[in-house]
């Protein structure tokens, strides 16, 4: 942490879970989460990602959010104090810990795009003018429509993001976590909960716990279920290390981490008991994923149900408020990171990120699906590996122990640390190296 400069903080342990979690529940619960359930078998796909869950959280989100509590940093003065540890030069650490902070920002530039589209969405659903359109061509037609130009959307959705950034950590990005994540959850079960009362949604749940012990044998469940966990907790060396940052030493990392990961799991099965029961009660497969399943074909089910000008309104406020959290988590470590390299106001630097975002973000609008691609593909994993090799390779044994058991009563049990750096550094250089050979697994 830079001397002399006031580190912002959390008001509260639940203002940081819910920041948290409302960083992690993102578009890959909703619009991929579900699809990979009902194309591998419903709990055929949910044992491995359980176990990934599982592991993931119990090592990486650990590690990632012990790493900058300890530091009181960013990835770049975080990897920088851990080569100064072990090798006494922070100048490798800092240069490396530039990845994950333009991973971040290169991220939460295409995300602004999706954003926008999601608020533009989520105004024609208010209007009625969503679900007044018939059927799949016209959905279709308005989905290239917004993705072929959004400006006005895509500027409100950054305006937003900035103003809650500009506010700061506890009274910005704290208060609009605890309002927006737990409206999240409620309106996605009260969405769940109507659904269930409709006839032939009993097919749909028969569907996501339905277990077919074959498929366990087949080796890309276990590929598609691993990159779903990976991606979905948000593990990428950047905004779990950020937010951590902001922890006091009073804080227990564990306990904290278990919770978003048990809430993020939570998001992707209530996403899955609305869109598949959805489907069943429309009477179709659920044979897409991404934005095409959530700008195009789930949008055409869900105004044909009963009621389903205002399901349309409450499905996508839900899911403006998944993504406005996770743009702002996004967003935050590059903006802290100017603060630390150039004693910046965070005024200043949340104003030079914003204006990054909104120029680089309009100009990318067009291809943002490959963006997207090459970022998820490539760069969060090498940001997650290279934050897993620095903290439980590069401090050292002792020091992870002493950070990870920080205010803990009892210690984390003798498995941690070689689960850690071994399983765990494992898997998610196995993650980028099956991405980049199949193309994407998340």
């Amino acid at each position: 942490m830079l001397q002399g400069t006031k580190r912002d903080s959390w008001g509260s342990k639940w203002g940081f879970i819910l920041a948290c979690i409302g960083s992690a529940v993102g578009m890959g619960n909703i619009w991929l989460f579900p699809a990979r359930v009902s194309a591998y078998g419903g709990a055929t796909f949910l044992i491995p990602y359980l176990i990934f869950v599982v592991i993931i959280g119990s090592t990486g989100v650990i590690g990632e959010m012990s790493f900058g509590r300890a530091t009181r940093s960013g990835p770049v003065h975080a990897f920088g104090e851990a080569t100064r540890m072990r090798f006494g030069s922070d100048r490798p650490g800092k240069l490396l810990g530039l990845i994950p902070v333009l991973g971040s920002l290169a991220l939460a530039i295409g995300y602004s795009v999706v954003t926008g589209w999601i608020f533009k969405y989520t105004f024609q659903s208010f209007t009625g003018s969503l679900s007044q359109m018939q059927g799949v061509a016209a959905f279709d037609a308005n989905f290239g429509a917004t993705a072929g130009g959004n400006i006005f959307w895509q500027l409100v959705g950054m305006a937003v993001t900035v103003v809650i950034m500009a506010f700061g950590i506890g009274r910005g990005i704290e208060k609009a976590n605890k309002v927006m994540t737990p409206l999240f959850y409620l309106l996605f079960i009260g969405l769940a909960v109507y659904l269930a009362t409709l006839p032939g949604a009993a097919e749909g749940y028969r569907y996501i716990f339905v277990l077919k012990p074959e498929g366990l044998l087949d080796p890309m469940v276990w590929v598609f279920a691993l990159g779903q966990a990976f991606f979905s907790l948000s593990i990428a060396g950047n905004g779990t290390l950020i937010y951590g940052s902001y922890l006091g030493r009073d804080s227990d990392v564990p306990a904290d981490a278990k919770m978003v990961a048990l809430f993020d799991t939570l998001a992707a099965m209530l996403a899955s008991l609305v869109i598949i029961p959805a489907m069943a009660v429309a009477g179709e497969q659920l044979n897409n994923s991404g934005p095409g399943l959530m700008f195009i074909f789930l949008p055409n089910v869900i105004s044909r149900l009963p009621g389903g000008p205002i399901l349309l309104v409450v499905f996508f406020l839900a899911v403006l408020f998944a993504a406005l959290t996770s743009l702002v988590n996004l967003f935050e470590a590059p903006t802290a990171t100017l603060q630390e390299l150039f004693h910046l106001k965070r005024p200043a630097a949340v104003a030079i990120i914003g204006a990054v975002g909104v120029g680089v973000g309009l100009a990318i609008a067009p291809i943002v699906s490959d963006w997207m691609d090459v970022c998820s593909i490539y760069i969060c994993p090498i940001g997650a590996l290279l934050a897993g090799v620095m903290f439980f390779w590069v401090c050292g044994k002792d020091y992870v122990l002493e950070q990870v058991n920080l205010s803990r009563s009892k210690p984390l049990g003798r498995w941690f640390y070689p689960m850690a750096k071994y399983l765990f550094c494992g898997v998610t250089l196995l993650v980028l190296i099956l991405g980049a050979i199949k193309g994407g697994i998340g």
